[in-house]
C-alpha cells in the first residue's frame, strides 16, 4: 500500500491560488478591473459584485469606467468602492463612475514589492504547513505499520519533490508581479 498524497497537492494548489488572487487585486499603475472583485454592492438588500450590476470597462490605459445598468445604482456603486478601501476615488459625471488609476511613485512601487513578497512568503509557510501535515500523516502510518519503512521514506521524498514544485511556483509568482509592480 502506497500514501496518497494528493489531498495536499490539492490543498498546496490552493495555497497557491489564492495568493494569485490577491496579487490580482495589487494594482500596478494601469487599470486592472480585478481590483472590484472583491467589491460588493447592496442591491436590492443582496450584497452583488459590481460586475453583476453594471458594465465595467478599460477605456484608457489607468481609468476603469463602471456604466450601471440601474442609474440609481450610481450612489450605492460609489460607496461601495470607497468602503472598500482600494486606494481609488470614485468619480461620477451622472451617467458612468470612472476610476483613475494614480501614476505610482517609486516608494508606493516599493511597498507594493513588499506587500507581494509578504504575501508570497506567506503562502510557502501554508505550503510549508501542509508538507508538515503530510509528513506527520506518514509517520502515523509507519508507525501503525499501515506502510512499510521504505514505502514512508518514499512517500516523504514525494511529499518534498511536491513542496518544491510549488515553492518554486510560489518563487515564480513573486518574481512576476514584483516586476510587473516595478516597470511602468
Amino acid at each position: 500500500m502506497s500514501f496518497d498524497i494528493s489531498a495536499y497537492e490539492s490543498k498546496m494548489e490552493k495555497s497557491v491560488a489564492n495568493m494569485r488572487e490577491d496579487y490580482i487585486t495589487i494594482r500596478a499603475g494601469r487599470a486592472n478591473p480585478h481590483v472590484l472583485d472583491k467589491v460588493e454592492v447592496d442591491y436590492y438588500g443582496t450584497p452583488t459584485s459590481i460586475q453583476g450590476v453594471a458594465n465595467i470597462s478599460v477605456p484608457e490605459a489607468r481609468v476603469i469606467q463602471i456604466a450601471p445598468w440601474d442609474a440609481s445604482l450610481m450612489k450605492d456603486i460609489e460607496k461601495a468602492i470607497i468602503a472598500a478601501d482600494i486606494g481609488l476615488t470614485p468619480a461620477n459625471d451622472g451617467k458612468v463612475i470612472r476610476l483613475v488609476f494614480p501614476e505610482l511613485t517609486e516608494d508606493r512601487r516599493k511597498e507594493l514589492a513588499k506587500e507581494v513578497k509578504k504575501k508570497g512568503e506567506d503562502t510557502k509557510v501554508a505550503i510549508r504547513n501542509i508538507r508538515r501535515d503530510a509528513n506527520d500523516a506518514v509517520k502515523k502510518a509507519t508507525k501503525a505499520n499501515e506502510l512499510s519503512e521504505d514505502e514512508g521514506k518514499d512517500a516523504e521524498a514525494d511529499i518534498q519533490k511536491l513542496t518544491d514544485r510549488f515553492i518554486k511556483e510560489v518563487d515564480d509568482a513573486i518574481d512576476a508581479k514584483t516586476s510587473e509592480v516595478m516597470t511602468v
